[in-house]
């Protein structure tokens, strides 16, 4: 039998920050675990990621409390990853905000992904059974939009395609604040298994043309200050470079998955094994980067079975 995904045996509890990194502007980050974004406007509050249930959002929701008793009547999400998604039920806000493209992906995968993580990732589903079923936008928008919280501007908008084909940014121009969802990492491990290797380091560049004081990741610590924020966006580009590129080669010689395997973690682990839910996120991104070298554009839709099919083809 192969062995468990390493996030299956990830069981300890991680410490939560709640950090200010702007004018009414909150990152809460625990650690490597999925980050979620708040923004105070005059007169109400929205949330960027819901978490992964609502047992989890009630932490977000406590925190935001100690700062403000302000509604909170937007949630927006940056994409339609389950761990993402599935506790927006515990806002009660009006507005759910995707893209339109990361909705189209809820309606064609969205089940299975939640199938698909609630077996990776045991602990992030404890409280599953509070989760009312797939969460659906109440409004979408193709390129952009625009939301105002009182006289607050909040511009959400598609710069590209990275981490999946929907992923959102959230900007606040009156701090120069971005919230980037998985497009950025730091010093976590990015999730590739649905992700566009080939567009990726031109999403980073749009990000960067924003010139951002600071950035929410969608895992690891809050980035404050122009150098912090660029040691991120450099990172998370040499990641998607360093595992597509021997992904690329293998396929370009007809290799196998498991030569590509091998030969991302060649090139990665020297640089990146320390990274948070790096073991967990390998396997899935290695299938993505040689499917993709191999000409298969759109990331095929992962299931349980299939997850562990391929885990056990790389396990030999």
């Amino acid at each position: 039998m192969a062995k468990a995904f390493a996030s299956q045996g990830d069981l300890t509890e991680k410490k939560i920050s709640f950090d200010e990194i702007g004018e009414g502007l909150w990152a809460f980050t625990a650690e490597g675990d999925p980050n979620s974004g708040v923004i105070i406007g005059d007169d109400s509050v929205m949330i960027v990621e819901a978490q992964a249930t609502p047992r989890l959002a009630e932490k977000v929701i406590e925190k935001v409390r100690s700062v403000t008793d302000k509604p909170i009547t937007h949630v927006t999400l940056t994409h339609y990853h389950a761990v993402r998604v599935l506790g927006a039920s515990a806002y009660k806000a009006r507005e759910i905000i995707m893209s339109e493209a990361a909705r189209g992906m809820v309606e064609e995968r969205g089940a299975e992904d939640w199938a698909s993580e609630f077996q990776r990732f045991p602990r992030l589903f404890e409280g599953h059974e509070s989760i009312p079923g797939l969460t659906w936008p109440t409004t979408t928008f193709s390129d952009r939009m625009t939301v105002y919280l009182g006289k607050r501007k909040v511009e959400i908008m598609h710069l590209g395609r990275a981490h999946t084909a929907g992923d959102a940014v959230v900007w606040v121009p009156d701090s120069g604040v971005m919230f980037t969802g998985d497009i950025v990492e730091y010093h976590s491990a990015c999730y590739c298994g649905d992700g566009h290797f080939a567009d990726w380091g031109d999403t980073l560049d749009a990000v960067k043309w924003f010139d951002p004081e600071a950035i929410a990741p969608g895992r690891g610590a809050a980035l404050m200050g122009r150098e912090m924020v660029d040691a991120a966006l450099a990172s998370t580009r040499d990641f998607v470079e360093s595992t597509y590129r021997p992904a690329a080669r293998v396929a370009a010689k007809g290799g196998t998955l498991k030569d590509a395997w091998d030969a991302v973690r060649e090139a990665c682990d020297p640089k990146f094994k320390d990274y948070a839910i790096y073991e967990h996120c390998l396997p899935f991104n290695v299938a993505r980067a040689f499917d993709e070298a191999r000409g298969i554009e759109t990331p095929r839709i992962w299931t349980a079975e299939r997850d562990i099919a391929m885990w056990e083809a790389l396990q030999g």
